[in-house]
Formats: C-alpha cells, sequence, structure tokens
C-alpha cells in the first residue's frame, strides 16, 4: 500500500472516530436535558460555546496547522475531546449549566482542530493536477463523516437507554484514548507544514472568491441547523410523541443517507470523470434547495399529514442539501493555495462553524417562541442569502477565468 493511501486511511479513521463521539454526544446532550425539563433555548444555549470556539479554532487552528503540521493539530483534536468527555463524568448534581458549555467549548475546539486537519491534508495528498480524484476523495471522506455522525447519534441514544448519561460518556472517551494513541503511532510527523512561517495577521483571506464562498458555507449552515439541531427532535418529541430512541434512530438513519449522497455526489453531479462545473453547479443545486423548507414549513401547517410532509421534506432536503454540501467542501479545497492550504480551510470553517452558532441560537429561539414553521420559513430566507452569495461566485470566477485568457 502507498504511504499517501496509509496517510489517507490514518486521517480517515481518526476523523471517522472522532465523529461517532460527536454526533453521540450531541444527541446525549439533547435528550438528556431535555429529559431534565430543559427549555429548547436553554438546551440551544449549551452549544454556543461549542460553536463559538469554533469559528476561533477554525481561524487560529490554520495557522497551527501551518506551522506545526496537521498529524499536530488532529492529535491535539482528539486528545481535546478526551477531555470535554471526561469533564462530563462529574457527579450529576455538578452538572450545570455553564459546566457542560465549558466541556462543550473544550468539544468545539476539539472538533474543528479534527475537521480542518482531515479536510487540509487530502489535498496534500494528491497531485496538484488530480482534480477529478480530489473531488471524489473529498466527496468520500466528508460523506463517511456525516454518515458515521448519524451512526453517533443512533448510539448516543441508545447509550442512553442502556448505561445513562455518565456510562455513555465513558464507554466513548475510553474508545478515543485508543485512537489517540494509534495516531500518535501511525500518523506522518510532518504533514501540511508549510515551507513558509504565516504570520498571525495573515489568518484572514484576501481572496474574493474565497471569501464568498464562505459567506456562502456561513448561511448554507445556518438554514440547516436553524431547523434541525433543536427544533426538529424536541418536535418529534412533543408533538408526536417520539420516545428517546425513536428519535436517535430516525436522526441517525437521515444523517447515514445524508453522508452516503454526499458520497456519491461526484456522480450524482455528472462530474465523476471530469473536473467539477465549479461555481455554477453550487449556484444550480442551492437554487434547488431554497425553496423545500419553505413547502415543509406549508405542509405541517396546512396539511392533516403533517408528520407525512415533515418526513418526505426532510428527506429531500436532506438530499439536496448534502449535494451542495459535497460541492462547498469540494470547491473549498480546490481553491485553497497548496503551501499552507490549512489558512484557507481554517478560514473557510470558521464561516461554517458561524453558520452553525447562528443556526442553533436561531433554532432554540424561535422554536422556543414560534414553533417549528417559523425556523422553516427562516432557513428559507437564510438559503436565498446563499444563493445571491453563490451567483456572486460565479460572477467572480467568469471573471477570473476572463482575466485568465487575457
Amino acid at each position: 500500500m502507498r504511504a499517501d493511501v496509509r496517510q489517507y486511511l490514518v486521517v480517515t479513521g481518526n476523523y471517522w472516530a472522532f465523529t461517532l463521539t460527536d454526533g453521540a454526544l450531541r444527541m446525549l446532550i439533547v435528550l438528556h436535558f431535555y429529559q431534565l425539563g430543559y427549555t429548547p433555548l436553554a438546551i440551544a444555549s449549551l452549544f454556543l460555546f461549542y460553536e463559538f470556539f469554533g469559528i476561533v479554532t477554525n481561524l487560529v487552528g490554520g495557522w497551527l496547522g501551518a506551522k506545526l503540521g496537521l498529524n499536530t493539530t488532529m492529535n491535539i483534536g482528539l486528545l481535546l475531546q478526551i477531555i470535554a468527555l471526561s469533564m462530563l463524568l462529574v457527579p450529576a448534581d455538578a452538572l450545570t449549566v455553564l459546566w457542560v458549555m465549558a466541556a462543550q467549548a473544550v468539544s468545539g475546539i476539539a472538533k474543528d482542530l479534527n475537521k480542518m486537519s482531515a479536510k487540509s491534508a487530502i489535498k496534500l495528498l494528491l497531485p496538484a493536477n488530480a482534480q477529478s480524484a480530489l473531488y471524489k476523495w473529498v466527496a468520500l471522506l466528508t460523506g463517511s463523516k456525516n454518515a458515521l455522525k448519524g451512526v453517533g447519534f443512533f448510539g448516543g441514544g441508545l447509550l442512553l437507554s442502556w448505561l445513562g448519561f455518565a456510562g455513555a460518556i465513558g464507554v466513548m472517551a475510553a474508545a478515543l484514548l485508543l485512537v489517540w494513541l494509534l495516531s500518535l503511532l501511525l500518523l506522518k510527523r510532518d504533514l501540511g507544514k508549510s515551507r513558509f512561517k504565516p504570520k498571525f495577521r495573515e489568518l484572514l483571506s484576501k481572496s474574493p472568491a474565497l471569501n464568498t464562498l464562505s459567506a456562502a458555507r456561513l448561511f448554507l449552515f445556518a438554514a440547516r441547523d436553524v431547523w434541525f439541531v433543536i427544533a426538529l427532535p424536541l418536535y418529534l418529541a412533543s408533538q408526536f410523541n417520539w420516545p428517546h430512541s425513536a428519535i436517535g434512530s430516525f436522526l441517525a438513519c437521515w444523517v447515514i443517507g445524508y453522508g452516503v449522497v454526499q458520497a456519491l455526489a461526484p456522480h450524482i453531479t455528472g462530474n465523476s470523470k471530469q473536473q467539477p462545473a465549479g461555481a455554477n453547479a453550487l449556484l444550480n443545486w442551492v437554487l434547488l434547495l431554497c425553496a423545500l423548507p419553505l413547502l415543509i414549513a406549508l405542509g405541517i401547517s396546512y396539511s392533516q399529514y403533517a408528520l407525512v410532509w415533515l418526513l418526505a421534506g426532510l428527506l429531500l432536503f436532506g438530499a439536496v442539501f448534502a449535494v451542495n454540501s459535497a460541492l462547498h467542501s469540494y470547491y473549498i479545497v480546490q481553491l485553497a493555495r497548496a503551501d499552507g492550504v490549512s489558512l484557507d480551510v481554517g478560514f473557510y470553517y470558521m464561516a461554517n462553524a458561524a453558520g452553525r452558532l447562528l443556526g442553533t441560537l436561531l433554532s432554540g429561539c424561535i422554536y422556543q417562541h414560534s414553533g417549528l414553521a417559523a425556523c422553516l420559513i427562516v432557513s428559507s430566507i437564510l438559503l436565498l442569502a446563499a444563493v445571491l452569495c453563490s451567483w456572486r461566485l460565479t460572477r467572480l470566477t467568469t471573471d477570473s477565468n476572463h482575466d485568465s485568457c487575457n
């Protein structure tokens, strides 16, 4: 097996293991604290530090990756997740909102160090002219990650039923400790180190195309999380009396299907044997996505088959969103500079984390005051902003191609 393939498998294995614990932890916290009687807004607040520190981490983490190497930032991410899980093993009376928020802050730093490292590493393991292979490898990594996040959702609900909150956390921490030790032994030491020494002031992108793509990513993920993260599981529990195991299982199946579609995105977009269509593809697919939340909102508000509308709409939304996300994940890696790739990827995923933070905040607040239909309407508005950013990106790309031809 070639060295680059071995490194890809180590990176992917690390990412998979981390993602399982990340998905399970989110489901554990949502369901456990809902069971304790917390309001939707209070549950959303538990994730604020998780998303906020993700913004900071992606910005600083890209700089650290370029200076220290991606193996170092990935292993730091795994270790921090172990620490975050260990923080939640305190006695039940010490498990306050502030303590959980602090643990989630550590987990947010860990998650984005791990993700930034994994996404950046792929560009370095492929030749510069292998754009088709890059699209497929990025789609496979992203899709498999999200499929395993769905398994984590299912595992979180199941472990909560079987072992309780503390038991589930303990099992995940022990498993991730083993993965961390293996990663220390197997991951290449100089992966992703930049030949130049990036200065801290160089963290912000100066590329108009990358800035516009990052803005589109922010609105795209805010549009998903505004109804999916907090509002949807609580709606299923309160309106249809779904038990925790059913909610965890359904969301797990949704995320697994979402991941499978992401992995197949190069075939779905018709670009499996050639370079993807780039900005035009981004615009077309986000246009297709834009109206779906509004249609779901109308269905659950005015149809007597509200649950059918919700579940069918969620499946369709997931499939189209997965293609959007896969195209975005490829396009940022393709745009990023080869030397210091983690700087550009880190900046981009900073916008991703900002979108998740915005979506999480809006999800808890809007659902508590106006319900799921209002969350879905806001989702369509946010997607319209993503459409405008994607349209702007097509203009920037066209102008750039025109200038290069001249």
